[in-house]
């Protein structure tokens, strides 16, 4: 482990569950005339109980934020960081877009990529695909398969195309995206040396946040994010997670990260954040991180489903469309 790297470790590891709650509303806890935004206010109380509840018996580090009617908000270790894993390819999109937009430039527009650059030693579908060989890609294509595929080859060109980890932090910020979301390192990096995943990490409530802000605001920016909200749609990834209790016909935009198991049997990470939109219009975020897990890669994406349904529930049962 890098010397550097073990204040941020110990911090990410001692955290012990507790329960952050931020309606925006408060109101009777019987029910009784209260208007809808008021009753959202009790149900998240009560909804953050049960999930705390859920979690408390848990071997692991568990961090969960909800956002619903743009502004409602419930969190458990919400301002915990934890590593994002493949997760932080959401926010690196971004960084795309705003990098090829400050420039004029278009998804359309085409780079190349030269043999060297494609790793076999790493998950990776596109090079599945195109084998070891020079190829000229749009940037489009290469923003899907690191979003939709969760692709290591692409996200790592993409970073190399706008100038390293340092510039994606600093177009973050252009975007108003605060420091409690940082990228620090690549996917070689990591493959290199598992323990950087720290580097990369997120609270779920500013996660959370990010999310309701592109899906509301954001994805109208311009063409190259309204196309980040197609692939985001498209995630075939994590389908036993957050989407696992949704719906056919319900939306869902997302993105997965999965983390290495340790020596002692512990698996590091399994996340799932994105917005969901329900058939009656009704439209939330959700971040949910797992760290430090005792159960295996199923058993870890059972929990981030059950606290999805959990949600779900108590949202399809208790609120009303979006004004």
């Amino acid at each position: 482990m890098k010397p550097n790297l073990k204040i941020i470790i110990l911090t990410l590891v001692t955290i012990t569950i507790g329960c952050f709650a931020t309606p925006l509303s408060a109101g009777s806890r019987d029910g009784a005339g209260e208007s809808p935004k008021t009753h959202l206010s009790r149900v998240f109380t009560n909804l953050e109980n049960t999930i705390a509840g859920y979690v408390e018996d848990k071997d692991a580090r568990i961090g969960v934020a909800v956002i619903a009617n743009h502004h409602d908000t419930f969190c458990i270790n919400g301002n915990r960081e934890f590593p994002m894993m493949s997760v932080f390819k959401f926010p690196l999109s971004l960084a795309v877009a705003q990098w090829v937009d400050s420039r004029g430039g278009s998804f359309d527009d085409s780079i190349s990529i030269t043999s060297a650059m494609l790793r076999d030693n790493t998950y990776s579908p596109m090079f599945q695909k195109y084998g070891k060989t020079d190829i000229i890609l749009p940037i489009s294509e290469l923003v899907d398969w690191s979003l939709v595929h969760s692709d290591n080859n692409a996200c790592d060109i993409l970073l190399d195309l706008i100038g390293g980890t340092a510039v994606v932090d600093s177009l973050l910020r252009q975007l108003g995206v605060n420091g409690e979301i940082t990228i620090g390192a690549t996917e070689a990096e990591m493959d290199a040396d598992h323990y950087l995943i720290y580097l990369n990490r997120a609270t779920p409530l500013a996660m959370a946040a990010l999310f309701e802000r592109f899906q509301r605001a954001m994805c109208h920016q311009s063409s190259s994010f309204k196309a980040i909200e197609s692939m985001l749609e498209r995630c075939q990834t994590g389908m036993d997670r957050l989407p696992a209790p949704l719906a056919s016909n319900a939306i869902i935009g997302h993105k997965t990260g999965t983390g290495f198991t340790t020596p002692d049997g512990r698996l590091t990470a399994l996340n799932d954040c994105g917005y969901v939109r329900l058939p009656d219009g009704t439209t939330y975020t959700i971040a949910v991180f797992v760290a430090d897990s005792a159960y295996d890669g199923a058993d870890t994406a059972k929990i981030i489903a059950d606290i999805s349904r959990l949600v779900l529930s108590a949202i399809q049962n208790n609120l009303v469309s979006n004004p």
